[in-house]
């Protein structure tokens, strides 16, 4: 049974040589797992298992706490030679774009150019210190998340129609890492690690011109935990959602470096306001709209080094001044016994999310079905692209999964729609990020260990010909929904 609030204010911490010590033995232990010592519990497994911790009434189990958490980090490999993705049956997948600087996101245009940013963490000097900090950034290099970042929006376009980009451009430099983009009108608008930005687009264009206009800033900072910001426009093009993550795992920097994280915020394009419209989201990343309820949804990273099979990540609607328990409890009110002080009255009230997509998993990309193009068995639901686990001696994630919807809530298990990301040592040839509709109806995948951008599309098909540029009065995914 999992202990409440009454049972852990109390708890004393760890005394300062226990944590020094404790810290030590993970620093040796990450370090001989990082050198590839024999003997350890912590050696990757071919491929990525599915554990507990599933669907809409997952299984939890109890924490397991351990003196040196499980690192299982699988080495960045990149592709051979013609090698790429393996697609569920029925379905087929395609090299779209390759040759890519590290891409983490997608945004489809109206008129069918698609933007992917290319772009990694900034500089960020307070961003953990001390041995579990360093070990954190080998395992980032092993896993190869730690390329300079280039900064870089660029747009590929597919003339002909056959499912391959053959031209590519250079739509925005210069940027601050940037991630989520969105398209309001003849207004474009970037997320930089720090702020909204806008800029003036006009249908067609390749380049966007001149200096971008600051919209609303973002929490940065030299903490800059989860540096990412997704973005997202309602329907009417009055408002951006912004997805912001933690600055830590469980709080462990200060809750007073939390302000206004672990948060969706509202930006009020016409008055320049912005408020938190939810918050206990500990990294909330894709955001997409269910079609049928109009809800925002999204798809949100738990938190890590409580066991193999917790805390589950998950997709779930998002509820206006809804709270979703980080950093003080999990899943409800599961209380993390490692915050303190907790908040009783916040776990009082917070809320179960909608379905659980398993534990470590790095679920990221998020996207609608509708409007899809595969087969019947992808007609309603999500898409969610995970990048993979880090904390799990099995490892999981590595793959795009489809959670199926029964009206305007998921129903049944995940299915598997690209896997095969991992050879057969559990090296990363690739690992999903992005994900996103095309405007044929094909489902795109960022790769950024791979460096590229995958196509799915019904076996035997690329998918209904639509070459560039698009049926005027086209909208995009985004600014549709």
């Amino acid at each position: 049974m999992n202990k409440k609030l009454s049972a852990s204010a109390g708890a004393a911490r760890p005394a300062p040589r226990a944590r020094r010590t404790a810290r030590a033995v993970a620093a040796a232990v990450a370090l001989t797992t990082l050198a590839g010592g024999p003997g350890l519990a912590l050696a990757l497994e071919a491929q990525p298992a599915t554990p507990p911790g599933y669907g809409p009434n997952p299984a939890l189990p109890e924490p397991q706490k351990a003196l040196v958490p499980t690192i299982n980090v699988a080495k960045a490999v990149g592709w051979p030679a013609g090698a790429k993705p393996q697609a569920a049956a029925g379905l087929a997948v395609t090299r779209f774009a390759d040759k890519l600087d590290h891409p983490r996101w997608l945004y489809v245009l109206p008129n069918g150019d698609v933007l992917i940013a290319e772009t990694n963490a900034p500089v960020r000097p307070d961003d953990g210190k001390g041995p579990k900090a360093w070990i954190t950034k080998q395992f980032q290099k092993k896993a190869g998340a730690t390329p300079k970042s280039a900064n870089r929006i660029t747009l590929l376009r597919d003339t002909d129609g056959d499912g391959v980009a053959d031209q590519r451009f250079a739509f925005a430099e210069g940027l601050n890492s940037p991630f989520g983009m969105a398209l309001v009108g003849n207004n474009f608008y970037v997320a930089n690690t720090d702020a909204v930005v806008r800029f003036p687009y006009a249908a067609g264009q390749t380049r966007l011109a001149g200096p971008p206009t600051k919209v609303a800033d973002l929490p940065g900072g030299t903490i800059n935990h989860h540096w990412t910001k997704s973005l997202i426009a309602n329907a009417e093009g009055t408002k951006l959602y912004a997805g912001i993550g933690s600055n830590s795992n469980v709080a462990e920097n200060g809750i007073e470096n939390e302000q206004r994280r672990a948060a969706i915020l509202e930006i009020d394009l016409q008055g320049g306001s912005t408020r938190v419209f939810a918050s206990g989201l500990r990294n909330p990343v894709g955001l997409a709209w269910e079609p049928s309820s109009k809800a925002l949804w999204v798809a949100v990273n738990e938190r890590d080094e409580l066991g193999d099979d917790l805390v589950p990540d998950y997709i779930t609607s998002v509820q206006d001044g809804g709270f979703y328990g980080w950093p003080y409890s999990w899943y409800g009110n599961h209380v993390d016994e490692r915050v303190k002080p907790q908040r009783p009255e916040l776990v009082e009230k917070a809320l179960v999310p909608d379905y659980a997509v398993g534990a470590h998993t790095a679920s990221l990309g998020l996207a609608s079905a509708d409007g899809n193009k595969l087969t019947q068995d992808f007609a309603h639901g999500m898409f969610i692209g995970q990048h993979g686990s880090w904390n799990r001696k099995v490892p999981a994630g590595y793959k795009v999964v489809f959670v199926p919807f029964v009206g305007a809530k998921p129903s049944g298990m995940p299915i598997d729609v690209v896997t095969g990301f991992l050879d057969a040592q559990g090296r990363a040839m690739g690992r999903p990020v992005g994900v996103a509709l095309d405007r044929q109806g094909a489902l795109l995948v960022a790769d950024d260990v791979g460096n590229a951008i995958w196509r799915v599309t019904a076996a035997g098909s690329a998918g209904p010909r639509a070459a560039f540029p698009a049926a005027a009065g086209a909208a995009s995914a985004a600014a549709s929904r």
